[in-house]
Order: C-alpha cells, then structure tokens, then sequence
C-alpha cells in the first residue's frame, strides 16, 4: 500500500523552503529559515577573542547556541537556563558544519557567535539550523570582508543539511514531526556542494537496517541537498563571488 504524506508531496520532495536574509538588525549576518512549518532564526556575531586552545595561534573560531524556544511545540517548551543533551548535540554538529568549510585563518583571532533560535518545530530543527547558519554565516562573512576584517578567500564550499528516514519500510526526503515520529530509521547528514560528508547521524528503532538501505537513503539525502544548495547558491550569488576559494 503506498504511503502518502500529509502534505502531499512526493517520497522525494522537499518542503518548501523561504529564506529572509538580514533578518535583524543588529547582528553581523541573520536569517529567518523556514522549511515547511520548521521556522529557525539565525544569526552571526563576532567576538574579538578564541578559546584558550587557539591564543596566539592566529586562527579563528566558529561556535553555535541552538535553543528551540517556548512556543515552538505543541506542549509548552521549557525555556533552556540549562543545555539539555539534546541541545548540546546540535550547536555542536552546527559548529562543525559551518568550521568544515571555513579557512578559520583568514577570519584572525577571533570568535564568531552563531545562535539558532527555533521558533516553530515540525521536524528537521537541526537541518534547517545549519542550512540557515551557513546563510547568515555567508552575511557575516561578506561584512567583514567589506570592513576589511577578514582575508580572502575564506570560503571552501556551500554546504546544506536535510533529514531521511524509512517509514513501512519506503524511504522518505526531509521528514516533517509526523514523520519522524514513526520513522524506522531516521538520517540527518550535512554534505557540501562537492558531495563531502560532514557528519552523518542514523539511528534505527525497533529494527537494523541494511547497507543497501544506507545507501539508498544518502542517495535521496544527495539529492535533496543539491536542491537546497541551488537555493542557496541564487539567494547568494552576489555575497559569496569574493568569499569563495576559486
């Protein structure tokens, strides 16, 4: 029996993706990220020290606080005095994302701030996080650059993050709460433009799956992720020309 989604869309189809750069004020670089009903704000900002391991080494820093505020879930959220697990896991897989593409020496000693604020969850959180953090990150980068902060080029590649998962036993692209929450196996995986896996997370509930079956899923995950690329690629076209390694 085949399996419908509730929104209608195909096994292999995004949710529809809305990018609203330079979303604050005040920050260096800022997005308001949305992937179907998962709303996420990003936003950059640069400290003029690094932690102690980098003193005096000349390279920089990028670091993430990710907090899914609480009107975000149908239940009251609490409000994150103290970093659950969860939390922790995620701007940590954020922070690493955005490092595996940045030359951390052209950015000087200093650290850059990224905060991902969810506001709306509906699945994929820590996906849209990264996808969001790289375009404010790419704002950010291209305001030092104009300040003359930053040498360049100082970009490596684009990177994007999306979510898959097998449900009865079909594979499905970026999965929204419904999903996920009866999912068999659930995928997250951050890749580059050039197909580099950053990190993989996947976990099976209930019962393993195959190496065909891993396989199968990050080929979907690929071709999600090039969609997504290519909308980051046209929303900033005219900020990443002189960030990018030629």
């Amino acid at each position: 029996m085949e399996i419908k989604r509730k929104d209608g869309r195909n096994f292999d189809q995004l949710r529809e993706i809305k990018i609203n750069k330079n979303f604050i004020k005040h920050a260096l670089g800022s997005c308001f990220f949305e992937m179907g009903d998962t709303k996420v704000i990003c936003t950059v900002n640069s400290e003029d020290k690094v932690p102690p391991f980098l003193k005096d080494t000349k390279t920089g820093w990028i670091t993430a606080e990710y907090s899914m505020l609480p009107g975000s879930t149908i239940e009251r959220t609490t409000r994150q005095s103290n970093l659950t697990g969860r939390s922790q896991e995620i701007q940590r897989m954020i922070g690493r994302s955005l490092r595996g593409v940045v030359d951390l020496k052209k950015i000087g000693e200093r650290t850059l701030w990224v905060d991902c604020d969810v506001i709306q969850a509906d699945g994929g959180t820590r996906t849209a996080s990264i996808t969001g953090s790289f375009i404010a990150l790419v704002e950010a980068l291209n305001k030092m650059r104009k300040m003359g902060l930053i040498a360049v080029p100082v970009l490596k590649d684009y990177i994007a993050a999306v979510s898959v998962g097998i449900i009865q036993g079909k594979e499905f692209l970026d999965l929204a709460y419904s999903e996920d929450s009866i999912a068999s196996v659930d995928l997250n995986i951050v890749m580059t433009e050039k197909e580099k896996i950053i990190e993989i997370q996947a976990t099976a509930e209930g019962m393993p799956f195959s190496k065909e079956e891993l396989d199968s899923l990050l080929k979907l995950a690929k071709k999600g992720i090039k969609e997504i690329i290519s909308i980051e690629k046209e929303i900033l076209k005219s900020e990443t020309e002189s960030l990018f390694s030629k």
